[in-house]
């Protein structure tokens, strides 16, 4: 034995120097397991992407109308009924819309895109001619003549087949939606119970905190930009049509969704391409336009937008327009309709329990001045 001990124990110590550590073999399962679950979460997102923004712009509109209903639950009716009565008053409105202009507005968006081409160059023309300038006509530029606008309609436009079930597949999702709506706000309250329970007492008062700042800030905008928005259409279409500009009603409409719902640049595109139309037909009229546009942003500004959208939270345009390109790259167009009152909500949390502290150094680098000592009257 004592002749095997010498040879054995060094053996022994190599081999136990080889194996892999405990920790090795939990290591590479748990980054296993991470890996699997982040393909796995990658691929349900990607599936499931278009369902997300439905479901996000259910959320979107029952808080938009919980205030509303609410109100009708408070006068004694059940919330289910109050609820039902709310979206069907909105299904009748848009019936009632699309019965009472939609005609006009189909014929005045097909004449407004095959004279789209020639505004154009009639435009640019002018332009050139008045101010010697030479810019590329309207076609050339954007490549856009009467036979590509026909090709495009011709590509893009689908057969009896394309139609019909491009029609189900809408009205299948706008069902699905509204009846994501109607329970998001019929039960909004046992949403917000349940929720709450799975959370200690503690923590329960911060799930009412973050609902009602929901409720508060998000509705709040979707609100008050459909009412600046309704008021924008309003205004520009009964102006267009007194001035003799043509299409004037989707002209119109393009102003108020446009100008109310792409931050930044949607105030300068919303009135440009009605002044571009109204510049074909008369030049004094394009004039016209860009005066009228500007002088009711500043109304809007200084007038209606305090007043109306006094209860909501402001959000930098910056911010508003990184928010909307994040939403339409994750969501497409849902997502950039969400974006903005999802992270109108996330920084009225951030102002709710965020902590400001006082400025001591100036973002330059310079010390806060000190205040002058006042003098003792005592001496």
């Amino acid at each position: 034995m004592s002749e095997d001990d010498p040879g054995g124990r060094p053996a022994q110590r190599e081999n136990a120097g080889r194996r892999a550590p405990r920790w090795l073999r939990p290591a590479i399962l748990y980054v296993l397991f991470a890996v699997a679950a982040y393909q796995l979460s990658g691929w349900l997102f990607h599936n499931l992407r278009g369902f997300l923004g439905l479901l996000f712009l259910a959320w979107l509109l029952s808080i938009t109308l919980e205030p509303v209903v609410d109100w009708l639950e408070r006068v004694g009716m059940r919330r289910g009924a109050a609820t039902g009565l709310v979206l069907f008053s909105l299904l009748a409105f848009a019936i009632g819309f699309v019965a009472l202009f939609g005609t006009l507005l189909v014929e005045q968006l097909g004449q407004l895109l095959k004279a789209l081409p020639d505004a154009l160059t009639a435009v640019t023309e002018w332009a050139n001619r008045v101010f010697d300038t030479n810019f590329a006509t309207g076609p050339e530029l954007l490549r856009l003549t009467p036979e590509t606008v026909r090709e495009l309609v011709q590509r893009f436009t689908p057969g009896v087949v394309g139609v019909v079930s491009s029609v189900v597949g809408v009205v299948f999702q706008a069902m699905t939606m509204l009846l994501f709506v109607f329970y998001m706000s019929a039960e909004g309250p046992a949403m917000r119970r349940t929720i709450s329970s799975w959370f200690p007492a503690r923590q329960q008062q911060v799930i009412s905190t973050v609902w009602e700042t929901s409720v508060e800030k998000a509705g709040g905008y979707v609100v008050s930009r459909l009412i600046l928005g309704a008021v924008s259409a309003v205004g520009t279409g009964i102006f267009l049509m007194a001035i003799g500009v043509p299409y004037w009603l989707p002209l119109a409409l393009w102003t108020g969704v446009v100008s109310q719902f792409v931050p930044t640049l949607g105030t300068y595109l919303a009135i440009a391409l009605p002044a571009i139309i109204a510049a074909a037909n008369q030049p004094i009229d394009g004039l016209w336009v860009v005066l009228f546009g500007t002088a009711y942003q500043q109304v809007e500004n200084y007038v209606l937008h305090p007043r109306i959208t006094s209860k909501t939270v402001s959000i930098h345009p910056a911010v508003a327009f990184g928010s909307v390109i994040v939403g339409a790259s994750l969501f497409g167009a849902i997502g950039a309709l969400v974006s903005v009152p999802v992270v109108a909500v996330l920084q009225a949390l951030v102002e709710t329990y965020g902590r400001r502290y006082e400025l001591v150094v100036d973002p330059t680098g310079r010390t806060k001045p000190e205040p002058e000592p006042r003098d003792d009257e005592d001496g």
